[in-house]
């Protein structure tokens, strides 16, 4: 665990930005080549402003990109979690995943254990791919690992996570041969573990700043991940291992802040500030003219990128959802594990892809000199958890939800939910958070009507 005294923070710049969205197929290579104009599609209407300047020169960094092909990337993976999502409903428990890949994500795989889906996959303009386990037998199997961390050590088995590209639950592990203590443990078949060795051993990223710095109990210092509103309430979102329940905080200028109003780590690695009246929520990120627009889940192979104190803003994508990682203090489960780089200093700070938050860094492996993994908590379940409503640009936050049926704005909505708004009803494509003007009508990348 890395513990710092407060230091003085330092500002990473960013602004915000606004995907629009073309179809996924037909891309030029990220090592150049013509560009290919695309149409753009209905999932236009899921809109953010220009995506930051900063980001996007992280991307071409990291990524290898131009700013024209990370935009495109960028609006590729827009489309791909929509259409994943509506795949996800059509295959039902025939589903195994979906992931993106090629050209600036211009590849969209979808797994079925069933080859009667090809036809419909490659309807949605995407590539099946036959597999043997379907995505509810690996999350089932990963659910069993993570109830036997909770009675087993697993430092020697630090991560697992389900990973769909091998239709496999991964452990990975510093001494292979406790992975079948693990198993036994859990009772998982081991026909759905692969077993990689590493010799990572994840730790919390203290001391870092994804946004603006604070400091807890006028002595370690954390990164604000996402402001945030409960009611007239504000404060921010912030990871779990920063502080506990009733811990004080002051700001990057020294002025009183706020307490610590719930905090959960380990198992998972959240928690909430309520701030004083002088303190205000605002959708920007790192204090500049980066805006949060909203809260959609990234899929698997998309581009990712975060911005910490120590290192400024990296890039990577997302390697796999519903990932547990053991650091020293416990399992965290549910994570996203990505390879983006971090350094003590990062811990806590934002993650973004596009626009869209995603979650705050938790912990990770390696530096940004030779390469790593970190992790983040997603930050859905944070404002699933505390009833919390993300601060977002343009909207003026939850309103009075539909009188006429049953979504609501500031409700957090997951895959395969049902709504009803005007006399229909709707299934949810991809994770949010509900706000004003992403009524399920109005934004078919969210919502398909059943």
């Amino acid at each position: 665990m890395l513990h710092r005294q407060a230091a003085a923070c330092c500002a990473a710049l960013a602004a915000t930005g606004s995907l629009l969205v073309a179809g996924l197929s037909g891309s030029a290579s990220a090592s150049g080549g013509a560009e290919v104009a695309r149409p753009l599609t209905a999932v236009q209407t899921l809109r953010t402003a220009d995506a930051p300047p900063a980001l996007l020169h992280a991307m071409e960094r990291d990524l290898g990109l131009n700013q024209r092909q990370a935009r495109h990337r960028l609006a590729n993976e827009a489309e791909a979690g929509a259409t994943a999502g509506r795949l996800r409903a059509d295959l039902g428990a025939d589903f195994a995943g979906a992931w993106v890949g090629g050209a600036e994500s211009g590849t969209l795989t979808v797994a079925t254990t069933d080859s009667g889906d090809a036809a419909a996959i490659r309807a949605r303009g995407a590539r099946p791919l036959v597999v043997s386990h379907s995505l509810a037998s690996l999350d089932a199997a990963k659910a069993g690992l993570d109830r036997a961390a909770a009675r087993h050590a697993t430092t020697d088995t630090p991560v697992w996570y389900v990973d769909v590209r091998s239709n496999s639950v991964v452990v990975q592990a510093v001494r292979p041969a406790a992975v079948g203590r693990l198993l036994a443990a859990a009772g998982v078949d081991r026909s759905l573990v692969r077993t990689v060795r590493s010799a990572e051993r994840p730790r919390p990223l203290y001391d870092l700043r994804g946004g603006d710095a604070y400091y807890i109990d006028g002595r370690t210092r954390c990164s604000i991940g996402f402001p945030v509103t409960r009611g007239t309430q504000q404060g921010f979102a912030s990871a779990g291992h920063c502080g506990q329940a009733g811990s004080t905080t002051t700001g990057s200028n020294q002025v009183a802040q706020g307490t610590f109003q719930a905090s959960i780590f380990p198992g998972n690695d959240m928690s909430w500030v309520a701030t004083d009246s002088n303190w205000t929520a605002t959708p920007y990120v790192n204090g500049s003219s980066v805006q949060v627009a909203g809260s959609t889940q990234a899929t698997v192979g998309a581009s990712v990128c975060r911005s910490g104190s120590t290192t400024g803003w990296h890039c990577g994508t997302v390697q796999q959802l519903n990932t547990s990682v053991t650091y020293q203090e416990g399992t965290v489960s549910g994570v996203t594990r990505t390879s983006v780089c971090a350094e003590p200093g990062d811990s806590g700070g934002s993650f973004i892809s596009g626009s869209q938050a995603q979650g705050v860094t938790s912990g990770g492996s390696g530096d940004c000199t030779s390469g790593g993994t970190t992790f983040f908590q997603p930050v859905n379940p944070i404002l699933q958890t505390y009833g919390l409503t993300l601060a977002t640009a343009g909207g003026p936050g939850p309103g009075p939800g539909n009188p006429g049926g049953t979504w609501s704005a500031g409700t957090v909505y997951q895959v395969g939910d049902t709504v009803t708004y005007g006399g229909a009803t709707y299934r949810c494509l991809q994770g949010h958070q509900a706000q004003p003007g992403w009524e399920p009508p109005t934004v078919p990348a969210l919502w398909q009507r059943a």
